[in-house]
């Protein structure tokens, strides 16, 4: 049963957001302001049931393409292990939750989070990603914003450096990542009809945007002086992790895109939640570093 739901919900996506969610508002929370265990707790509550809900949805709305490709045919949905109906109330309820929940810590944060699932579910979903082959960049934005809705949580002025360091970083992230997945499973979206680079354009042009993207990428991390407070984290671990992402991205590209895909992709993750974590650590190093 929990497997079932796990994917029908795509439970490690989630989780994703929920750290996201949890380093933005770590990294919004001011100091001189009391902590509040509720508004913490809402935050990746509301997060978890948003996340949980949109991604649901987003299967209730393509279960019928799903079952065109090998790669999601087995979605609970698709495979007929559960009915589009339950799905679309168990979807709905939960983001209804979601955005209760964050409604009721902070106005922003439940703005954010309504944008988010407008976004991913309408905009998105419902049109471009069959419309349009650089679908995966305005798709990028509802995926990037879990870790805003963390930082409002803490801090309403989302527009800050701070917090635009935080969104760019994920956003930025996602364009490399969806697109060595396209690669990997271009027969997939072929036959589900779904116009990616890989199937649209050719490899040549897809492997120039994923090196254009994930060169911007981790030029914004190392960058990361200009829109948050740095220390000694950031220079022990942004210049390795960019070197290994990019070392791991000319391999990728040297071969064509056929081998160390998961290599790449791995390391291209595991970056993001670094980059994610540093400033949060450069910030509360503090707490733990006696200042005598």
């Amino acid at each position: 049963m929990f497997k079932l739901y796990a994917d029908l919900t795509k439970f490690g996506i989630v989780v994703f957001s929920v750290i996201s969610g949890l380093a933005g508002y770590a990294a919004g929370y001011q100091v001189e302001n009391p902590f509040d265990w509720k508004i913490l707790v809402y935050a990746l509550l509301g997060i978890y049931f948003l996340s949980s809900g949109s991604l649901a949805l987003n299967q209730v709305q393509e279960w019928k393409l799903d079952q065109q490709m090998p790669r999601t045919a087995k979605r609970p949905i698709a495979s007929g292990k559960i009915k589009p109906a339950a799905a679309g109330i168990l979807a709905v309820t939960f983001i209804a939750v979601g955005l209760h929940l964050l409604f009721d810590i902070q106005p922003v944060a439940g703005w954010v989070g309504l944008v988010c699932v407008l976004l991913y579910n309408g905009l998105y979903t419902g049109y471009m990603k069959r419309k349009w082959v650089f679908a995966a960049v305005p798709g990028a934005i509802p995926g990037a914003l879990p870790v805003t809705i963390g930082y409002a949580a803490a801090n309403p002025d989302i527009f800050n450096s701070e917090s635009i360091y935080l969104f760019l970083i994920m956003f930025l992230w996602q364009m490399p990542h969806f697109w060595v997945l396209a690669i990997r499973y271009k027969d997939d979206y072929a036959a589900g009809g779904i116009p990616t680079l890989p199937v649209a354009l050719g490899m040549e042009k897809t492997l120039f945007q994923i090196g254009l993207y994930t060169l911007v990428y981790v030029g914004v991390a190392l960058a990361a002086p200009a829109f948050v407070h740095t220390s000694w984290m950031f220079a022990l671990l942004t210049v390795p992790f960019v070197f290994k992402v990019m070392q791991e991205f000319v391999r990728y590209y040297r071969s064509k895109g056929t081998e160390r895909w998961l290599a790449f992709f791995m390391w291209l993750n595991v970056s993001m939640l670094v980059f994610l974590i540093i400033p949060v650590i450069d910030k509360w190093n503090f707490l733990f570093i006696d200042s005598n």
